[in-house]
């Protein structure tokens, strides 16, 4: 039997107010995709994830509040990334552009240039991100 402990840990963003606000999209709802830098799971040693998986929604005090089951996974170039997707992201998206410039500013901000090793990293229509898609499965606590 699985429990919550077993589960690969999944972490939105950096601890802090940007992950609180984003695991309380999700608990709400309202967020059931999110996107991250290719090269992020390449810095940091971590396998894509695939359809199917499940994991432990982590919040900002690494305590497990979800499991999640990945239910699509893309990886494509920035600049192909649709309005479906951004939207889904429930952070209240009303454009791509919007969405981007929003991903830009955490891209290229300190804490992520340093999990890269590149303090100069930026994005363009050619970067590969990962497009995923998630649902809840169960709450915890």
């Amino acid at each position: 039997m699985t429990t919550h402990d077993d589960l690969p840990p999944y972490l939105l963003g950096f601890p802090g107010p940007l992950r609180d606000r984003l695991v309380a999209a999700v608990l709400s709802g309202a967020k059931t995709s999110t996107t991250g830098l290719l090269a992020g799971y390449g810095a940091e040693g971590e396998p894509l994830p695939v359809a199917g998986q499940r994991t432990a929604l982590l919040d900002s005090a690494e305590c497990p509040v979800a499991v999640l089951e990945v239910t699509d996974v893309r990886v494509l170039p920035l600049g192909k990334v649709d309005l479906e997707h951004a939207v889904a992201e429930g952070e209240g998206y009303t454009s791509v552009a919007e969405w981007r410039s929003s991903h830009e500013e955490f891209w290229h901000g300190a804490e992520l240039r340093e999990l890269l090793g590149d303090p100069g990293f930026t994005v363009d229509d050619d970067t590969l991100v990962v497009m995923e898609r998630f649902r809840i499965v169960e709450r915890l606590g």
